[in-house]
């Protein structure tokens, strides 16, 4: 269901975003809040895609065609590495790489990968050749397995360099991705505690009789609500000044403020309405299940340990 909701939006157009810095980068945040608050799994393989087609742009890289879509598939972890080797027949991608979402849903790639003097590189791949294989599926969890997120095999797999070795990371535009992350997870947030809104609001429903659900709902709405302000503010912190040196603050600071609003959405409308949701609504259960698993890309208090050594600077 999500792959297919994920080739409409991009089949119809409603994954040609703005650029962030463009003047309309509201706009494209609350686009993606928007998608992921419908479907987590969905908005998550938007914004992977999103975010490819601005680091292309940023980077001076083709831009993706009509039928195409793209991942993001950075993660580097200890025991699955790709290196790029430069030879006479252009850059092969040698290795695994781990935590490929969308890997036999997407038709490319921006994969980084580790060059001969251990700098790291960002290389477009097409993932139709023969020499990129999806491997087995290992995931467990029901949050986000429809992400299909598993590792990808590279063999001797043609790829074209996008920028410069390290621009990847060293750029503005990573944090404006990572804000694009907490947008969705604002989206997922949102759907999540929509349950209790409703809930509340409803005159036949008990909660709508309950102090404590009222209160867990006012915590709630003031949790998402501020995650809203954060996103509009740094929108235009972002379009007034696209290349400042404070993108990585001004990023960590939305992502904490949004985490709070996904903890606080995720254990009060469980807490107000107890196990009747969960239990009775599939399609509550996995947006719960999905949204838990998506905030996981936070490294939690590692992560705010770096916004506190970025704000004392």
């Amino acid at each position: 269901m999500s792959a297919e909701l994920v080739w409409r939006w991009l089949e119809s157009g409603e994954l040609d975003l703005p650029s962030p810095g463009s003047g309309r980068t509201g706009k494209r945040w609350s686009k993606l809040a928007a998608l992921t608050e419908h479907d987590v799994v969905a908005g998550r393989l938007a914004e992977a895609h999103t975010d490819a087609a601005a680091i292309l742009e940023e980077l001076n890289g083709p831009a993706p065609e009509r039928g195409q879509l793209w991942g993001v598939w950075a993660a580097e972890a200890p025991d699955a590495v790709v290196v790029a080797r430069d030879g006479g027949e252009g850059t092969q991608l040698e290795g695994t790489k781990a935590w490929c979402s969308g890997a036999g849903l997407c038709t490319h790639a921006l994969v980084t990968a580790r060059r001969d003097d251990n700098s790291r590189g960002l290389y477009a791949v097409n993932l139709r050749q023969p020499e990129v294989i999806p491997l087995t599926r290992s995931w467990r969890n029901a949050g986000m397995c429809d992400s299909d997120t598993r590792s990808v095999q590279f063999t001797n797999a043609s790829a074209v360099a996008i920028g410069a070795p390290g621009r990847y990371l060293d750029r503005p535009g990573f944090w404006h991705g990572a804000i694009g992350v907490a947008a969705c997870w604002l989206g997922g947030a949102r759907g999540v505690a929509a349950p209790l809104y409703h809930a509340v609001g409803d005159d036949h429903s008990s909660a709508s009789h309950d102090v404590h659900a009222h209160a867990h709902l006012g915590a709630v709405d003031a949790a998402l609500a501020a995650a809203e302000a954060m996103l509009w503010s740094a929108a235009a912190y972002v379009d007034a000044l696209p290349h400042d040196e404070r993108a990585e603050l001004v990023a960590r600071r939305v992502r904490a403020v949004v985490e709070h609003a996904v903890d606080e959405a995720i254990t009060r409308t469980g807490r107000a309405l107890g196990p009747t949701p969960l239990a009775l609504d599939g399609k509550h259960a996995q947006r719960v299940a999905d949204l838990a698993m998506y905030v996981r890309q936070s490294h939690a208090e590692r992560d705010l340990a770096a916004l506190g050594r970025a704000a004392a600077r």
